[in-house]
């Protein structure tokens, strides 16, 4: 559940940001936006992994 935690904290940080580059079309923070993209692509991949291997071994 920690992992899951870091993801929606990682989500929410990343509004900001977002809000910029949509709202003022400021690329820097665009920038930001996907670098925490791609964050968040490898955390979701890392808890898939766990729980998969977690349901594994409770079978």
């Amino acid at each position: 559940m920690k992992k899951f935690n870091e993801l929606k904290e990682l989500l929410t940080s990343l509004e900001v940001d977002a809000e910029k580059f949509y709202s003022k079309s400021n690329s820097a923070a665009g920038t930001r936006v996907r670098k925490g993209m791609q964050d968040l692509k490898n955390l979701a991949q890392t808890i898939r992994l766990e729980i998969q291997e977690t349901k594994n071994k409770e079978a």
